[in-house]
């Protein structure tokens, strides 16, 4: 109950209040000394109304096309994983990913980046009381600012200036679809000077924005 009640008022309190650090950040902190990154966090929070309309789109377009229809999970797209990933992993291709923003808001924010079953229970827990207490503009503006998007560079206002040297609030339609391209990997690809992998799942991003519905 008391756990309840306290991840209640976390939850709810981060409704109006923006995250100031994550334990993902403070992870990459503690472990830069031993990876030769530097040590440097680079985080602003901006509000929804300052980031350009075509930066959500974007990401939603490459991470989570059904944001504004499913409750958190994407159950079907979840099964599907399932039933096509032992044949991947077996043919050594990467596993299909089935993570929604609001579960990788929900990680990002509220759990430390371990991998094991008692936080997957917690993340799914997280993820229909974000979405019960959020909404969906808000959990889009919370994983805007919060995710990693480069050594050290925190949130959509700081990977425009760092790729891009630009504004969040004028990032054209194609800087934002680079940005949503590397999202899966941003320590590994580069948004200002992509590779061909990226700038073709780029393309594809921008291909699906058309039909990608936001928050009002």
């Amino acid at each position: 109950m008391a756990f309840i009640v306290f991840t209640v008022i976390v939850v709810a309190l981060f409704r109006v209040v923006p995250p100031c650090v994550t334990p993902l950040m403070v992870w990459r902190f503690v472990h830069a000394p031993f990876t030769g990154k530097s040590m440097l966090i680079k985080h602003h929070w901006v509000s929804m109304s300052d980031v350009a309309p075509a930066v959500g789109k974007a990401v939603i377009a490459g991470e989570d096309a059904g944001f504004m229809r499913h409750a958190g999970i994407d159950w079907k797209a979840v099964k599907n994983a399932r039933r096509v990933n032992v044949a991947r992993v077996r043919n050594g291709k990467l596993p299909l990913g089935a993570s929604t923003i609001t579960m990788q808001t929900c990680k990002n924010v509220f759990l430390i980046p371990w991998r094991s079953m008692l936080r997957k229970g917690a993340e799914v827990y997280f993820v229909y009381l974000t979405e019960a207490l959020w909404g969906k503009e808000r959990i889009l503006e919370v994983y805007l600012n919060m995710i990693e998007w480069g050594n050290g560079v925190y949130g959509a206002h700081q990977a425009a200036s760092t790729w891009f040297d630009a504004d969040i609030q004028d990032i054209s339609t194609e800087q934002a679809s680079l940005l949503a391209a590397i999202v899966p990997n941003p320590r590994k690809f580069s948004a200002s000077a992509p590779s061909t992998y990226t700038r073709r799942k780029a393309s594809w991003i921008r291909g699906r924005m058309k039909g990608v519905s936001t928050p009002k």
